[in-house]
C-alpha cells in the first residue's frame, strides 16, 4: 500500500488580483468589535417605549381607524406623506374614508420592539406587529431632533 497523495488538480500558484474578495483565513480569538454604541443613559428605553406608541398609531392610521395628522409633531414629513399615501390607499381598497373613526372588527397590535442604537440620537428599531393571525414587521429610524425624537423611516414589510 502506498502513502502518496496524489493531487487531483495541479497546484495553481496565489496570485493577487485586483476585484477580489479579501478573506481572513486565520482564525479570531477575540469577539468581534461591536459597532454600535451600547444602551444606557442614551435614553434607548424611552424610545422603545416610543417606538411602540407612534407605530402603533402608524398601524391604526393606515387602517383608517385614526387621521394621520395626529403624528404631524413626531415623523418626519416623508414618513407623513408615505402613512397618508398608505391609509388612502386601503380606504379606497374598503370603501370607507380614511381618518374618520371607523372601528375595525379586529385592531392591529405591537407584540414587540426591538431597538438597537446605531450612533448618538439615532436608534433603529425593528417592530413585530399583528392583526388578527397574520403577522408583519415594520422598520423604523428614530432620530433626536431638538431635544425629541423623530421617526424618520417607517418601512412596512
Amino acid at each position: 500500500m502506498s502513502s502518496t497523495v496524489v493531487p487531483l488538480r495541479p497546484p495553481v500558484p496565489m496570485v493577487g488580483v485586483q476585484g477580489t474578495l479579501a478573506l481572513a483565513l486565520v482564525p479570531r480569538r477575540e469577539p468581534p468589535p461591536v459597532a454600535a454604541v451600547p444602551p444606557g443613559d442614551d435614553g434607548s428605553r424611552t424610545v422603545e417605549a416610543w417606538a411602540r406608541r407612534v407605530v402603533q398609531a402608524a398601524l391604526e392610521i393606515v387602517g383608517g381607524d385614526r387621521p394621520a395628522s395626529q403624528l404631524v409633531r413626531w415623523v418626519d414629513g416623508e414618513v407623513l406623506s408615505d402613512l397618508q399615501r398608505r391609509a388612502w390607499l386601503v380606504a379606497h381598497a374598503g370603501g370607507h374614508t380614511p381618518g374618520v373613526a371607523r372601528v375595525q372588527p379586529v385592531r392591529p397590535r405591537v407584540l414587540s420592539v426591538h431597538t438597537c442604537v446605531i450612533a448618538e440620537g439615532v436608534v433603529e428599531a425593528g417592530v413585530h406587529a399583528a392583526h388578527g393571525p397574520r403577522s408583519r414587521a415594520v422598520a423604523t429610524r428614530f432620530e433626536r431632533r431638538r431635544g425629541r425624537w423623530v421617526c424618520t423611516a417607517l418601512d412596512f414589510s
